[in-house]
Formats: structure tokens, C-alpha cells, sequence
């Protein structure tokens, strides 16, 4: 083999090894937009899944209040007056993560 035809092979290698590269710097973007979606999409889920506790639990103080209440009036006052305790218990809760 000649050094012509060495130096055309080195060429072809050297072509083939920055395509490789191309697509290797490709594949990592591809790759760290795959990673932020999927971040997004698991604030998303546990925004999610804390939107549906809070239902959750505004239904279960529904129907508490319902059992305990008498007329209207005092289930919607004993409904706020629960929502007010739950959210300072939440408080005490964050404080306490802190």
C-alpha cells in the first residue's frame, strides 16, 4: 500500500470518526433533554398527586362535617374552622422539615 493510499484510508477514518462524534454529541443532547422532561413531567406528577390529596381530604372533611352538623350553617362554619386547623398543622409540618 502506498502513502497515497494510506493517507486516503487515514482521511476515510478520520471522516467516519467525526461523524461518530456528530452523532455521539447528538445522542447526549437528545439524551439531556430526555432527563429535563422527565423532571418536568415528575413535578408535574407530584404536583399532581398533591392536588388530588387536597381533594381527597376536602372531601373527607365533607362528609365529617356532614355526619357531625346539624343544618347548613354550622357545617359550613365547622368546614372552616377545620380547614383552618389543617393548615396550621400544615405549618408546624413545614416548620418542622426545616
Amino acid at each position: 500500500m502506498g502513502a497515497k493510499e494510506e493517507l486516503e484510508q487515514l482521511n476515510r477514518i478520520e471522516q467516519k470518526l467525526s461523524k461518530l462524534i456528530a452523532r455521539y454529541n447528538q445522542t447526549q443532547e437528545a439524551l439531556e433533554k430526555a432527563h429535563q422532561e422527565i423532571r418536568q413531567l415528575e413535578l408535574m406528577v407530584k404536583q399532581k398527586e398533591e392536588e388530588i390529596k387536597n381533594f381527597q381530604n376536602q372531601e373527607n372533611i365533607t362528609k365529617i362535617v356532614n355526619t357531625i352538623a346539624a343544618d347548613a350553617a354550622s357545617a359550613t362554619e365547622l368546614k372552616l374552622k377545620i380547614n383552618e386547623y389543617i393548615r396550621e398543622i400544615d405549618k408546624c409540618i413545614a416548620y418542622l422539615r426545616d
